[in-house]
């Protein structure tokens, strides 16, 4: 049975997820795909480049660069998250990707996006991270704070909004024993924002996508109920926070990024032996 990891988004709150995948890494545990969505797919992809340490470390030494991820950036350059800094010189020349792993990995790497025009999530094989940059790119793209990315004659934003956890997703490519990494604690359910006006402001020429913005919270909170139920079947493996921590989208303070990852770790070590015997019972059916 193939095997895959499917990785929430949440801004800085993913950094979470990247504590997990550091712990999988280190016990040389790897899967046949990861899909990524927003924040969860810019952990993963360090995932399948096998550079455990990597993500906490670019954002506890870059976290405070107006680049990275601020209002300013968005005044200078129409986007929150600055797009040559975070995806230009950070993974090419300040904390160098290792694209030459990535594309030779036999785990699949999928970002999913939303199509703005269709309304619906696009899930994207990405081969070489350099050249899908801008599929990494529009997959964290948040809307109102970010330009549309165009990018294989669609145009993309945020793959959250259309799809914030891609299970079913997982399971129609095939992938039949699936690990989910949540960036919110057991028992969380998403309230509508209304920021219906809002989208009708920004997004007024593409109905269908604002129609999405309108009812994520009911795509959201179906897909916690559709991972609840598979995870008392026994049919998934699920991690998420065993505690809240007060972390924002934008979180400045290092000290709450870093308690947010040793939080992933601490779960993913808990979480240790189960998932070494949910992905061996796969590989026993597979048999």
């Amino acid at each position: 049975m193939k095997t895959s990891l499917v990785l929430e988004g949440g801004a800085k709150r993913g950094i979470y997820t990247a504590g997990v995948l550091d712990v999988l890494l280190e016990n040389g545990i790897m899967t046949d795909g990861v899909l990524g969505v927003s924040a969860g797919a810019i952990h993963g992809c360090s995932y399948v480049a096998r550079q455990a340490g990597r993500s906490i470390r670019y954002n506890l030494k870059y976290g405070n660069d107006y680049r990275f991820m601020s209002f300013r950036s968005l005044l200078l350059s129409g986007n929150m998250v600055d797009t040559q800094f975070c995806y230009h010189d950070l993974p090419e020349k300040l904390d160098p990707f290792d694209n030459e792993i990535f594309t030779h990995s036999k785990t699949k790497f999928y970002a999913v996006c939303s199509n703005v025009e269709t309304g619906c999530p696009e899930y994207v094989l990405c081969r070489d991270m350099f050249k899908d940059i801008d599929f990494l790119r529009a997959s964290a793209s948040m809307p109102f704070v970010s330009q549309i990315v165009e990018a294989g004659g669609m145009k993309l934003l945020d793959g959250g909004i259309t799809d914030s956890i891609p299970l079913q997703a997982a399971f129609k490519l095939g992938y039949e024993r699936n690990i989910v990494i949540q960036t919110r604690p057991a028992g969380y359910r998403k309230k509508p924002a209304h920021t219906g006006w809002l989208a009708k402001l920004f997004y007024g020429k593409y109905p269908k996508f604002v129609s999405a913005i309108k009812t994520r919270h009911l795509m959201y909170n179906r897909e916690l109920d559709e991972i609840e139920q598979m995870r008392d079947d026994g049919r998934i493996l699920v991690i998420r926070p065993s505690r809240l921590v007060k972390i924002g989208k934008m979180e400045q303070n290092p000290a709450v990024v870093k308690e947010m990852y040793e939080l992933g770790r601490y779960d993913a070590e808990a979480a240790l032996e189960s998932v070494k015997k949910f992905l061996k019972r796969g590989e026993n059916e597979k048999s």
